[in-house]
């Protein structure tokens, strides 16, 4: 099923708050990334929140479109990382902010994407053994 469901959105503040004080991060090119394995209620093993920074783009409008194209691109590609998760009883929580001055293109995000999924799957197998 490739929906983005509301439950599939991160959006409870204690678990965003812990995020953000006990999360890991990583780097990808124009992307940051924070993901903290923990526990919460849900079918999903999933939750994931997408910000852009209104430092580097000042007119919502231009926040609200890369956010619609990173969501997009997630959507289309969230198997990859639905699949790893499968078999665990672990459930990842991460965001993704994008820290770039200036729009790319929707191919370079979907990359990017794809890439910031690979690389969740190695490190949920780093902690998983």
């Amino acid at each position: 099923m490739q929906t983005l469901q509301k439950k599939e959105r991160l959006y409870e503040k204690n678990i965003i708050l812990n995020l953000f004080n006990k999360g890991k991060s990583f780097y990808i090119n124009s992307f940051k990334i924070l993901y903290l394995n923990t526990e919460f209620d849900g079918f999903y093993p999933v939750k994931v929140l997408f910000a852009v920074s209104s430092r580097n783009f000042k007119k919502a409008v231009h926040r609200n479109h890369i956010k619609r194209l990173m969501k997009e691109s997630f959507r289309k590609n969230k198997h990859l990382l639905y699949d790893s998760l499968a078999n665990s009883d672990k459930k990842l929580v991460f965001m993704i902010l994008y820290n770039e001055k200036k729009l790319i293109s929707y191919e370079e995000i979907e990359n990017k994407i794809i890439l910031i999924l690979h690389r969740l799957v190695k490190e949920n197998e780093k902690i998983s053994k």
